[in-house]
């Protein structure tokens, strides 16, 4: 069935400290299984149980982030955009090239491009595949999905929802927040939710345009920005109870 079923819904919450927000987005055509390696906690669903290859795949790619942190610490704590290093692994490469693309430090890309790396060596064995990753999403799925964005304690938290088509590549869903969750921010914003077939470009790109964000007039600034990150194709910010959408996305009210 390719088309649209309403049914199925995934909520964003990026809340890392309580994960029960898990319960509402497990969608019932799909089996779903948590992996868990050190800080990332990925739920996976799928229409096969790859629960053992999610956490052997999920092991191996910590790994290689561990290993290159043991190498060179500041890459796990800078801000800025970290040096170009042919010699790294490519997911770290990939890290650092779209993190220096939003001008933001690399560890800003990291939970998308787990997702994803973790996604794509799933996609071998499996059609349909969902992972999230502390509120960032790679999706891909044969028929579209319903994604409702959680903004805090904005009015607009949980009232708009994304329609993710998804049916020929994975896409990257990943959202930042200044005022939800544990995760540094130096904006304010209540989500920042941005789209891109690079779930490791969405990740970086969040938190960047979220960092810009400090009040409702700083909306404008943020869809510009996105506007600018060449592989960035949409964009819900919310601040309060405004609302800025720019890009090739499909969006309702719940």
């Amino acid at each position: 069935m390719n088309s649209f079923n309403p049914d199925f819904k995934s909520y964003f919450d990026p809340d890392h400290s309580d994960r029960g927000y898990r319960e509402k987005i497990k969608c019932p055509d799909l089996i779903s299984f948590q992996v868990k390696e050190n800080e990332s906690d990925l739920l996976v669903q799928s229409d096969k149980d790859l629960s053992g290859l999610a956490l052997f795949y999920l092991r191996y790619f910590r790994s290689i982030l561990q290993a290159y942190i043991s190498y060179n610490p500041i890459f796990a704590t800078t801000l800025k955009p970290y040096p170009k290093d042919i010699s790294a692994h490519s997911m770290i490469q990939k890290m650092i090239e779209t993190s220096r693309i939003c001008q933001v430090g690399p560890m800003a890309a990291v939970a998308g491009c787990i997702a994803q790396h973790v996604g794509e060596s799933l996609l071998k064995h499996a059609t349909d595949l969902i992972i999230e990753n502390g509120g960032d999403l790679y999706i891909k799925s044969s028929y579209p999905r319903k994604v409702i964005i959680y903004a805090g304690s904005s009015p607009l938290s949980n009232q708009i929802y994304l329609k993710i088509d998804c049916r020929e590549k994975g896409i990257g869903v990943c959202t930042s927040s200044g005022t939800v969750g544990p995760s540094f921010s130096m904006g304010k914003a209540d989500s920042v939710t941005v789209l891109s077939p690079c779930a490791s470009l969405a990740d970086a790109a969040a938190t960047a345009i979220c960092n810009i964000i400090q009040n409702k007039e700083d909306i404008e600034k943020g869809l510009n920005l996105a506007r600018a990150i060449t592989g960035v194709f949409g964009i819900v910010i919310i601040k309060d109870d405004k609302i800025g959408i720019w890009g090739d996305i499909e969006y309702g009210f719940v």
